[in-house]
């Protein structure tokens, strides 16, 4: 157990931190209540006393010691060796991973080699079989004595992984990195003289979809060939040729210096050519010319750049230790440059996902990259652009003029390939099955785009991504709407996912019509765009058939009650993440609550993900107390020892998710209001936040003390419109960093609309009273076991 006997000096810094403010821009989408648009009666401009306070400077987060300490504290440890690869540490860039954990039956320490580049090439076998994930291969470390010990550390901060294995002819000492810029990962022993004889051997996997020990071969499927070893010069490389053309090359060399012995390791890919092999030894031949201190100067810079963007503190010790494993397990995983993250990110094992899910696994991924503002991380975003044409070759041919439709499971260049088998999932008709119709996976996918412009006004987001595949994406649904008898417009069955059955004017796809017609009018707006078809959005938006509900909420589609336990929550999408109907709208209060109730107390279905979502379900309606109950449920009831998460095999979407939760508890930004400390649990009495980003490009700092709100800081990287709701007690103080009062309006109940210039900082705190300026982790309510395998 960690007794946190350190925080009394977390305490002197008084558990506060200052910095960037929070945003909510313009209204976030149609159907949403707009929180924030006139002053409440009686209310009107006011202003600070005539006069300029003493400036406020900006010294939060001015060193390292506030993410240290917290990273310190939640770093994994294992002093038992783990067996799995849920036990286990893992390293990654977002293209190379490794999973470390004991090698099965042997007296060995097992460190995999995955990519994320690494798939098959033969569409005619489908996603999930022909464009597969490939496996790869692993070293294995052999001592020469037993092992008897291990006592590992993965120092979060360094992201590195150091420690020792004690074995009965002595110890090793080890240290492994997976460069974050270079394609490479070094293992650095130090032996003591009885094991100065260990060795490392690297064995090959089968090239085959990791589906097969899960489903039947397609007809005429067969395993790649057997990679090819040889030596060169002082390196080694295993070629694994495909039968598709192409290869991909695991290039090895090990180099001693005094008593440290060190292999650096690379993977490439190449199709269809096989320029994998030299790219590989490159690799390894420049990082082998340096020791691994020289090695991890700049990788250590990256990742201590990469914390200090945003900071995020909670009394709940051991739920703040998984967020910010969540937050290095992420930036290991993703990277605008690499292939959008497949199920089992980087780290692949055997699993019958081996793509990337675009019915929700892919949606859930990305979440966190906006409020923990890190947005380098957005992937999916260059994805959709970059491989569009491949999207459209998903949609059929009778629409592929002004349309585009996503199939479930899709490659990293976002291709599908050819259906095989049962089970095939490509792009679906409104109307027929097979193939099952589940149109929304696009649209779905596109509000994340959407959330990535919200989050950081970059107009060229909306103009050259959400907007023309927006478009095209809410224009093949207006192929298949079609007037009732009531005058509505009304689509035919669809697949709501996963609930099992095809219904007409599914919630899900309404929802996400209602969604993309309303982002379209706006975007347009935005961008000046006359678009011919902005009749037809306003008459669908006028015209579409309503949500259809029952006694118990939200139904699956018309004729469909929801009636049996049901994982996923595609018939409340309305309600999150897309906001058309929420807490803010009273005449909504009791379907929002009588759908999630209904929803969640069906518990035979239920997986980790139901778990997070209804959090943020809790999240919305302002209720603190059960989010962080549903979030307790999930860490201990799904998630592993590392903090990864299983189904039939790795599934890496729902821990990342429950970040979002805790976003959502922390602070929400939907609808042009940003509301701060909206969802705090009872127990919850000092929050510390900074540069937490929000949707209108807004930074936002802030402390809560005592379960009171002491102040807020608020950054504009857009100047766009600045409305927050706090708790904070008034008569208020709403002052610049120069200590120059700024004109606000109070609209009522906490909520104030600033005038706030791009580049700008707006200080909230109670009058007579001024903010702290020191950023540190909150003292917990009580001691929590580390993740990992801890002794105790």
């Amino acid at each position: 157990m960690r007794g946190r006997t350190e925080v009394s000096r977390r305490t002197v810094l008084g558990g506060a931190l200052a910095g960037a403010a929070a945003g909510a821009g313009v209204a976030a989408a149609a159907g949403t209540a707009s929180a924030a648009t006139a002053p409440a009666p009686g209310s009107g401009s006011e202003s600070a006393p005539d006069g300029v306070v003493t400036g406020f400077g900006d010294h939060l987060g001015s060193d390292d010691r506030p993410w240290t300490e917290i990273l310190a504290d939640s770093d994994m440890v294992w002093q038992k060796m783990p067996k799995t690869w849920q036990e286990g540490p893992y390293l990654g860039n977002g293209f190379l991973g490794s999973g470390i954990y004991a090698e099965p039956g042997a007296n060995a320490i097992r460190f995999n080699v995955q990519h994320s580049e690494v798939q098959d090439h033969r569409p005619e076998f489908g996603s999930i079989f022909g464009l597969a994930r490939l496996p790869i291969g692993y070293f294995t470390l052999e001592p020469v004595g037993a092992i008897t010990a291990v006592d590992w550390r993965l120092d979060l901060w360094n992201s590195e992984l150091t420690g020792t294995v004690t074995t009965a002819a002595g110890s090793l000492t080890l240290r492994a990195v997976i460069h974050t810029s270079r394609p490479v990962l070094a293992v650095e022993i130090v032996p003591t003289a009885g094991e100065r004889g260990y060795r490392w051997t690297f064995h090959p996997a089968e090239a085959i979809s990791p589906r097969a020990a899960f489903k039947p071969l397609p007809a005429g499927y067969t395993a790649n060939p057997p990679a090819v070893v040889s030596t060169h010069g002082k390196a080694t490389a295993a070629v694994q040729s495909l039968l598709s053309g192409g290869q991909h090359v695991t290039a090895w060399q090990e180099v001693t210096r005094g008593q440290a012995r060190t292999l650096y390791a690379s993977v490439a890919h190449s199709f269809p050519g096989t320029g994998a092999t030299d790219a590989a030894l490159r690799a390894v031949g420049a990082a082998a010319r340096q020791p691994l201190g020289a090695l991890t100067t700049d990788h250590r810079a990256w990742w201590h750049a990469y914390y200090r963007k945003s900071f995020l503190s909670i009394p709940d010790a051991r739920l703040q230790s998984f967020y910010w494993i969540q937050l290095y397990k992420v930036a290991s995983a993703a990277r605008r440059d690499a292939p959008v993250m497949a199920t089992t990110g980087p780290w692949l094992e055997p699993t019958p996902w081996p793509a990337s899910w675009w019915n929700l696994n892919v949606q859930l991924e990305y979440w966190l990259i906006h409020g923990s503002n890190h947005l380098e991380l957005d992937g999916l975003t260059r994805s959709l652009s970059e491989f569009r044409d491949n999207i459209k070759a998903q949609t059929a041919p009778a629409y592929r003029s002004d349309s585009l439709v996503m199939a479930r499971s899709n490659d990293i260049t976002l291709s599908h390939g050819a259906d095989a088998g049962p089970g095939g999932t490509g792009g679906g008709i409104p109307g027929q099955d097979p193939p099952t119709p589940e149109v929304g996976n696009l649209t779905w996918a596109l509000h994340n785009v959407w959330l990535s412009y919200r989050h950081t006004m970059d107009e060229s987001i909306l103009r050259d991504v959400v907007f023309p595949l927006l478009r095209q994406s809410v224009n093949y649904y207006l192929h298949f709407l079609e007037p009732g008898s009531d005058g509505k417009l009304h689509l035919p069955k669809t697949f709501s996912p996963e609930y099992g059955v095809d219904t007409p004017d599914t919630n899900y796809d309404l929802a996400l019509i209602r969604w993309g017609c309303t982002t379209l009018l706006e975007s347009a707006g935005t961008l000046g765009v006359d678009d011919p078809l902005a009749p037809r959005w306003r008459d669908v938006l006028l015209r579409l058939a309503p949500a259809p509900v029952d006694a118990n909420g939200f139904m699956i589609g018309a004729g469909q009650p929801f009636a049996m336990s049901h994982r996923h929550y595609s018939h409340m999408l309305s309600v999150f993440p897309l906001y058309l109907v929420n807490w803010e709208q009273p005449e909504n209060r009791d379907l929002i609550r009588t759908s999630v109730d209904h929803w969640i107390s069906f518990k035979g279905a239920l997986q980790g993900y139901s778990y997070t979502g209804a959090a943020s379900f809790a999240a919305q309606m302002l209720d603190g107390d059960t989010a962080a109950g549903y979030l307790a449920d999930l860490l201990r009831l799904y998630v592993q020892p590392n903090t990864m998460y299983k189904e039939s095999g790795p599934v890496i979407e729902t821990p990342l998710s429950a970040a979002q939760s805790l976003h959502d508890m922390v602070c929400q930004s939907w609808g042009g209001v940003i509301r701060l400390f909206p969802a705090i649990p009872s127990t919850w009495k000092d929050v510390a936040v900074h540069d937490f980003r929000t949707q209108g490009a807004f930074l936002l700092s802030a402390s809560r003390q005592g379960g009171t709100t002491r102040w807020a800081r608020l950054h504009s990287e857009a100047g766009a419109p600045c409305v927050v709701r706090t708790d904070i007690a008034g008569p208020l103080e709403v002052r610049d960093s120069e200590g120059h009062a700024l004109p606000w309006t109070d609209l009522g109940d906490g909520t104030l609309r600033i005038t706030l210039h791009r580049g700008r900082d707006a200080w909230i705190y109670p009058r007579g009273t001024r903010p702290p300026t020191t950023l540190a982790p909150v003292t917990p309510n009580a001691p929590a076991a580390r993740w990992g395998l801890p002794t105790a």
